[in-house]
């Protein structure tokens, strides 16, 4: 895979720097990376078979059953793909990323980054997939990465704010597009200038900025700006950080870097689309021979577990796009909890209304943005809260987006109280009215004004409060704006005070 001297060297170097990899024999072969994936990836047409060698040795036969994707009729964009697969005789049913995890079947663990119908209006590049689907299996029970080679690259609360991870279509913008930004990486919303961002793993720095290390500037996935940082780790994995405010001045190109160093801070330059993101994304050999995304959502899942070792997290993170009168289901299906202990799933509705189950049927009569809440409850009397996103279209103008809000808060994690908290919002596609604040707390409402995203990169864009708690809990915090015509939008976070 890494085809010069200088890529032996790198390899070389990390394996002295890891601590974890100082145990590995030298690379016999230079075009094998010094740490070998845990991974193993097929690309299947339908009907096709084919024999998967796992990462301990095992043989398991696995087939491409059949694949049936989903459209809205709005953008004809992918909302759904799910495949059956064989493997070893046995049938199993999965759904391509949209925050979906491995499942177990059999000797292994096993799941599908992408299929075919993406390519169609979306860009197939991102992904370099020419079959049918992409599989990716591990044996049954094992980590999806070394363990203590990967941890989560943002310091902040899982699911913060805003995400828009594998596969999603990005239904953002003014107008609405025919071709579709599926998200082949992971969007992980948080406050602009305040966020800090370190590296994933034990890596060499090849891009810094505009700057590219030599050996690195053809034949591999880097597409420099003054915005991002390419690392490169023993895996041969190329991880790209995007949309920095500012990159720390030790990020060099050549330079050894430690996982955990600060990279730089979260912001929203380049093409952000105007809400303060880190894009993260990472880049491997396919099985087409093409650079494309490797999936990332499950492994930094995987590393904020080990990291944070939540008992709780509630999860109904995939966003909706409807006209007036359309069925949504909002599903808290995909939350977690140890020993899958959940007893209560409740929805609590902008409109005041509540209700309980796992997933539940709603529909909408007036465009807008609504944010739905999910409250799970575990066997021990833990909580946790997420939030759905419907974008409900006007009907007499069913090409444009509706109003929408990007909200977050920092720090997010070990707040206590007494502790200022910042807040941040920005309004998108409204430049009318005021952004209006409720802390949950019973405190008086606090109204601020955003650019209304006018200037995506305005270093001023986002209305910035702060608000203090003065007793432990968990608070649901909605903030919302109106158009002139009434049409709203709203998004919440849920803002976790300790004594």
């Amino acid at each position: 895979m890494l085809k010069s001297s200088l890529h032996a060297l790198v390899c070389v170097l990390l394996i002295a720097l890891c601590c974890s990899l100082s145990a590995l024999p030298a690379r016999a072969d230079e075009n094998k990376p010094a740490l070998d994936p845990i991974v193993r990836v097929v690309d299947l047409n339908v009907g096709e078979t084919t024999t998967v060698t796992l990462s301990n040795g095992e043989q398991v036969k696995v087939k491409l059953c059949d694949l049936k994707e989903t459209r809205d009729p709005i953008r004809n964009a992918v909302r759904s793909a799910i495949v059956t697969v064989e493997v070893d005789g046995e049938t199993i049913e999965l759904e391509s990323g949209m925050y979906n995890l491995p499942q177990s079947i059999g000797k292994v663990q096993v799941d599908c980054s992408i299929t075919s119908g993406y390519n169609s209006n979306g860009t197939p590049s991102f992904w370099g997939l020419d079959k049918d689907a992409r599989l990716r299996f591990w044996p049954n029970g094992s980590p999806l990465l070394k363990p203590g080679s990967f941890i989560y690259p943002v310091e902040q609360r899982w699911f913060a704010t805003r995400t828009w991870y594998d596969n999603e279509p990005v239904d953002g913008g003014t107008k609405i597009l025919p071709k579709i930004y599926y998200h082949s990486g992971l969007d992980i919303g948080g406050a602009e200038k305040l966020t800090r961002v370190i590296a994933a793993t034990d890596a060499i720095v090849v891009s810094s900025g505009t700057d590219v290390l030599d050996g690195h500037k053809q034949d591999t996935p880097i597409a420099q700006r003054y915005d991002v940082v390419y690392l490169l780790d023993a895996r041969g994995w190329y991880y790209r950080y995007s949309h920095l405010h500012k990159i720390n001045d030790s990020i060099r190109p050549g330079r050894l870097i430690k996982q955990g160093e600060e990279i730089g801070i979260l912001g929203k330059r380049g093409a952000s689309g105007g809400w303060s993101h880190l894009h993260f994304e990472i880049k491997s050999r396919q099985p087409s021979g093409k650079w494309g995304t490797q999936a990332g959502y499950a492994f930094i899942w995987e590393a904020y577990r080990n990291q944070y070792d939540p008992k709780l997290v509630a999860n109904t993170r995939r966003k909706h796009m409807v006209l007036p009168g359309d069925r949504v289901i909002l599903s808290g299906l995909q939350s977690y909890s140890v020993n899958y202990s959940i007893v209560d799933f409740e929805w609590i509705f902008s409109d005041g209304t509540t209700t309980r189950g796992p997933a539940i049927e709603r529909k909408y009569d007036s465009p807008g943005i609504y944010c739905e809440t999910l409250k799970v409850t575990d066997v021990e009397g833990n909580v946790d809260y997420d939030f759905a996103e419907v974008q409900v279209l006007d009907p007499n103008h069913p090409e444009e987006y509706v109003p929408r809000l990007h909200a977050s808060y920092w720090p997010s994690l070990k707040n206590k109280v007494g502790d200022p908290i910042t807040f941040k919002v920005r309004s998108f596609g409204n430049t009318y009215g005021k952004e209006v604040w409720d802390f949950g707390d019973g405190s008086p409402t606090v109204s601020v004004k955003s650019d209304g995203n006018v200037k995506p990169l305005n270093e001023d864009g986002y209305a910035i409060t702060q608000h203090t708690y003065q007793k432990p809990g968990d608070y649901l915090v909605k903030v919302e704006r109106s158009r002139e015509d009434g049409v709203k939008a709203e998004t919440r976070l849920h803002v976790r005070v300790e004594p």
